[in-house]
């Protein structure tokens, strides 16, 4: 298996344990939830079912019959409710010679249909049986993150802080998707893999439909844009995968998708035009669970905004290109060095960089300092005239009296900083310090794919940062 060390760590620390445990795995559609368990227990297991979509509960019981069969309760009687069915597991438990019952109940959410009393039935199951013995390792999993975390994780009821161990599965880093590549006889250098990133993130299944006999260009085109494209369709496939009222999270990411440096919580009311309550504020964050979603604290640290920004690859390149040129026979061939692309790619490449955030801090040597990141932003009131606004994506702000303004640049060659770029870098560092009165050295750091071409205007940098190194 490519990466996943600390999640195969902790599973196996979960199976060892003196007592029983209760585990969570849980994270976006096609991230590689079910492999990591299959994987870590070598598809052992004393009984493992899936869920399945769209079915009744009585179909979902007689599948979970079948299984029971499967796995060596051959009497296993006809199961009216699911309190028939966790008894009957009772049983399978009780008949097992293994030292530890590994129980696997992989796509929960789609076992807890309306009026089923599913959750109800597990939630007995765990509290009055397995949590009273030493041998069950209970693992629970489902791609319907607004499920786990609502149903299960805030559970009101029995199921109340009953999970013992929580892991969250986030999309593979571009280390990892070299690893991957290297396994699966991809020849790609850093650079297309990093385009690839850009396109699609870490997601894990989008990386095994990767075709070697193609480049990573045609490979686009294959997956994304041909009429018989693979991954035709994703986009509401996997918001209604994920979530029980799709339409209510896709105006949230479509409003930022409209807004790609980011907007503020009362922002993003005002576009959406939702309800300011608790619900949306679920929203907001199971959407940052998934990962479709970053929240960006705002700088100085006792300012209560936030920013929120799209960060899903994935979605960002299907509402820029995709939507609009599903079907056009080799879209990504035929453009992918137009000026637009190139735009695109820069704003892109900032997104890759907020998702490696820890790499660059061990590039510039401060992995050992205390840190947190911000995004920031000033505009002038009405009638400033001769004051500049700014935006800043990325900064760190250090525990040791500096901060880091990370300016990130994609290009296809070594970055040329012109007289326009360094006047906007002056004035990203004055604003920050005039605006926010901080005390503190402003750093300027160069996130660039092949560093910067030093010349005239490149000597306000303190810091660089090159492509290599975020593979790290």
């Amino acid at each position: 298996m490519i990466g996943r060390i600390k999640e195969q760590k902790t599973l196996k620390e979960a199976y060892k344990s003196e007592y029983s445990q209760f585990v969570a795995v849980y994270g976006r559609r096609r991230i590689g939830k079910t492999f990591l368990v299959r994987e870590t227990f070598e598809y052992n297991f004393t009984f493992q079912h899936a869920g399945a979509a769209s079915e009744s509960m009585k179909g979902q019981l007689a599948l979970f019959r079948t299984s029971l069969q499967d796995y060596g309760h051959k009497d296993c009687p006809e199961l009216k409710t699911w309190h028939d069915a966790f008894n009957q597991l009772k049983v399978l438990i009780q008949s097992s010679k293994s030292k530890k019952k590994k129980i696997f109940l992989d796509e929960a959410a789609w076992m807890d249909t309306p009026k089923s009393n599913f959750l109800s039935a597990l939630e007995h199951f765990w509290n009055s049986w397995a949590s009273n013995r030493k041998d069950v390792l209970l693992i629970i999993c489902a791609s319907a993150t607004s499920w786990i975390i609502n149903k299960v994780f805030k559970n009101r009821g029995g199921l109340h802080n009953r999970v013992t161990v929580r892991i969250p599965l986030a999309p593979f880093t571009l280390n990892e998707c070299e690893q991957f590549s290297k396994e699966r006889g991809l020849k790609l250098s850093r650079y297309q893999i990093l385009n690839l990133y850009m396109v699609m993130g870490g997601v894990a299944l989008y990386w095994t439909m990767l075709d070697k006999q193609f480049s990573a260009v045609q490979n686009i085109d294959q997956l994304f844009f041909n009429k018989d494209a693979k991954l035709k369709g994703e986009f509401n496939d996997l918001y209604d995968s994920l979530f029980k009222h799709p339409d209510a999270y896709k105006s949230i990411v479509v409003t930022l998708g409209k807004h790609l440096t980011g907007l503020t919580r009362k922002e993003l009311l005002k576009y959406t035009g939702q309800a300011d309550n608790g619900v949306f504020s679920d929203r907001l964050e199971e959407l940052e669970e998934c990962g479709f979603i970053m929240k960006m604290r705002s700088f100085p640290k006792d300012k209560k905004e936030a920013i929120y920004k799209l960060c899903d690859n994935y979605t960002i390149f299907y509402f820029k290109y995709i939507k609009p040129n599903a079907g056009v026979e080799d879209f990504w061939a035929r453009n992918f060095k137009s000026q637009s692309i190139k735009s695109w790619s820069g704003f892109a490449f900032e997104r890759v960089c907020l998702q490696h955030v820890s790499q660059i801090k061990k590039a510039i040597g401060i992995s050992a300092v205390a840190t947190t990141e911000h995004s920031w932003r000033f505009v002038p009131e009405e009638g400033e005239k001769d004051v500049k606004g700014a935006q800043i994506d990325l900064l760190i702000d250090r525990d040791d009296n500096v901060i880091n303004l990370c300016e990130m640049k994609w290009a296809s060659e070594e970055f040329v900083i012109q007289k326009k770029e360094e006047a906007d870098i002056r004035n990203k560092v004055s604003t920050l310090e005039r605006e926010t009165g901080t005390k503190k050295a402003v750093h300027v750091t160069m996130v660039t794919t092949y560093g910067v071409k030093r010349n005239m205007y490149s000597d306000e940098i303190q810091s660089e940062v090159v492509l290599d190194q975020l593979f790290a």
